[in-house]
């Protein structure tokens, strides 16, 4: 076939069959005008480089531009579920922590803190919160350096156990 004769034919395919075609991209593509356009395009130089199709009648070349729209359409929507692309003019801005968090986590060990017994509590807030060390721990409470590891293992432990019931630790 003839160039003038295939430019032609694609004139008169458009002019039946576009109207129609654009019609149902934009129902293929969920009234998204830019993705409708790009399933017509692709699907009309699809048609262009199939001569076949420029020699079919009028109903069999619809159904098979209609038939092509609707795979473009469909492997367009897998690559971009696959892709998970999320296009915007400007990227996310960065979550800035106010310390609600913090403040929340803070209240809760607090509230554990005051349900273990004088001792644990005694050891956990100068080991941990006042930042003492063993053996500076071990002579403000007055007792050895092993009582203190002792009793900030078992007060690790009964804090976890408060913090369980909770729900706050698994």
């Amino acid at each position: 076939m003839g160039e003038v004769a295939e430019e032609a034919l694609m004139r008169a395919l458009h002019e039946e069959h576009a109207a129609a075609l654009w019609s149902y991209a934009l129902h293929l593509t969920s009234g998204d005008r830019i993705r409708a356009e790009d399933v017509v395009q692709e699907t009309l130089l699809r048609a262009w480089r199939s001569t076949a199709v420029l020699d079919q009648s009028q109903g069999s070349a619809r159904a098979w531009l209609f038939t092509v729209a609707r795979r473009i359409a469909i492997d367009g929507w897998r690559s971009a579920s696959a892709r998970s692309e999320v296009v915007t003019d400007a990227p996310p801005e960065r979550a800035v922590g106010d310390g609600t968090d913090r403040a929340v986590q803070g209240w809760l060990v607090a509230e554990a803190l005051a349900e273990l017994s004088e001792r644990h509590r005694e050891v956990l807030l100068l080991c941990y919160f006042q930042g003492y060390s063993v053996a500076d721990a071990a002579l403000r409470l007055g007792v050895a350096e092993g009582t203190v590891k002792s009793r900030t293992h078992y007060a690790l432990r009964a804090l976890r156990l408060v913090l369980e019931e909770r729900g706050v630790t698994q």
